[in-house]
């Protein structure tokens, strides 16, 4: 949550930056509401200096006359606060609601921008593969090996969903563990095993409500939502914690499965598993120094970079401009996998830094030692990596004209010592 008083000192500097973030609109309405809960709050305030003063002097008196008129006078004071304090409930609720909507303001270093084609490419990886024999898209090639099944899938769930069969599920698998493993040992971060159920005060703090509410399934009448991204609970863990400096930065890794109620226009984004209803994801979260905090950016850059390299998959790196990025985002880096079947780039890992966007809404501080003061620290959070999608680029781009898939080398251990993916025995 941007801070009322930065918006109330600095409304053209905040002005411009939700401009370039599509959302100019906003601030003239947060104004508004504040000024009203304002000017409300100071006649309060004064009424009630007003009949703090008239109590006091009802005992000072010993005039029985002057203190009736005292006593009717506080009264009278007290009718006009009981119909005020509602009005500025009300008030504080919509200053409240309106603030929920502010998306975070962009880091200096992220260029302005309309929307994708403005965003900035850091790095590339890799030759993205085009002969012949990888034009297949991956339902195509698993269908042929007996892994994917999107019909029995419909079955039991509607359109948006899948089943992975035999290596399919088993290669799924390896993924995760080989991804959580790789970031436990190699990166210094901490698993977590998070609920895959959530509040909605969660989703809240972590904003996702009420600016989602469309895109994500919420599991009533509990009042619970279905996780959207693990960066939920795991950022959520500390809430209303002061965290000891010495500690930072705090990293955790976890898996989930995650929900979303997203759908793509018609055509070839739809198919397979583009988009899709439920998919697994492992995250990568950091509660960092704000001093450093874009030095702990980096870092998981290179942490989720890593993954990506190691699977041999060609890739790139974006830096998103102003209008492209995540509601909660200061800065994110998108990493981009080649995806010769459907011949486009797949968005596998996001990775952004949320300053103190979340952390002040979910009241998560850090304190330094010796020090009675605390500040809210800077959460980021970045995918590493994002499920299936890691999948379609895997079976796409090892794909042989003889039908197999080969596995990339740091999977064969996870997979049973096997090198490759071939057609599976029929299924019933």
């Amino acid at each position: 949550m941007i801070p009322i008083r930065l918006i109330r000192e600095q409304p053209e500097r905040v002005r411009q930056a939700l401009a370039d973030r599509r959302d100019a609109p906003l601030l003239d309405q947060v104004l508004a509401a504040d000024d009203r809960r304002r000017a409300l709050l100071q006649e309060i305030e004064g009424l009630r200096a007003e009949r703090n003063t008239a109590s006091k002097a009802i005992g000072g008196t010993s005039d029985a006359g002057a203190r009736q008129v005292m006593i009717e006078r506080t009264r009278a004071l007290s009718g006009h606060l009981d119909a005020l304090e509602p009005q500025l409930a009300a008030a504080d609720a919509e200053l409240e609601g309106l603030l929920l909507l502010v998306p975070n303001l962009p880091h200096a270093s992220v260029s302005a921008g309309t929307g994708p084609a403005d965003n900035a490419m850091v790095r590339t990886h890799g030759t993205p593969r085009d002969d012949p024999a990888a034009r297949r898209p991956h339902w195509e090639i698993g269908e042929q090996l007996g892994i994917l099944d999107f019909p029995r899938a419909a079955k039991v769930a509607g359109s948006g969903f899948w089943v992975f069969k035999g290596a399919g599920a088993r290669l799924q698998r390896a993924l995760i563990a080989w991804m959580l493993d790789l970031h436990v040992a190699r990166h210094g971060y901490r698993e977590v095993y998070p609920p895959a159920l959530v509040t909605e005060l969660a989703m809240t703090n972590a904003g996702k409500l009420p600016k989602f509410a469309d895109d994500s399934y919420r599991a009533a009448p509990d009042s619970l939502w279905l996780n959207p991204t693990a960066e939920v609970p795991l950022t959520m863990l500390h809430t209303g914690e002061t965290l000891d400096a010495a500690l930072l930065p705090v990293k955790y890794t976890g898996y989930t499965p995650a929900f979303r109620r997203e759908a793509g226009a018609a055509g070839t984004d739809t198919r397979g598993l583009r988009r899709v209803h439920q998919f697994d994801k492992v995250e990568l979260v950091n509660f960092s120094d704000p001093a450093v905090s874009y030095d702990d950016l980096e870092s998981m850059l290179g942490a989720a970079e890593e993954t990506v390299a190691l699977l041999g998959l060609p890739y790139r790196i974006l830096s998103l401009c102003t209008a492209d990025l995540g509601f909660a985002s200061s800065k994110t880096y998108d990493i981009e996998v080649w995806a010769p079947g459907v011949n486009d780039w797949l968005e596998v890992s996001s990775v952004s830094n949320c300053e103190a966007f979340q952390a002040r809404r979910a009241g998560i501080r850090f304190r330094r030692a010796g020090s009675a003061h605390s500040d809210y620290v800077h959460t980021l959070n970045g995918s590493g990596l994002a499920l299936p999608r890691t999948v379609i680029a895997i079976l796409e781009n090892f794909q042989a004209s003889d039908g197999t898939v080969t596995l990339p080398e740091v999977l064969r251990a996870y997979m049973g010592g096997s090198a490759q993916l071939s057609p599976e025995a029929a299924w019933p």
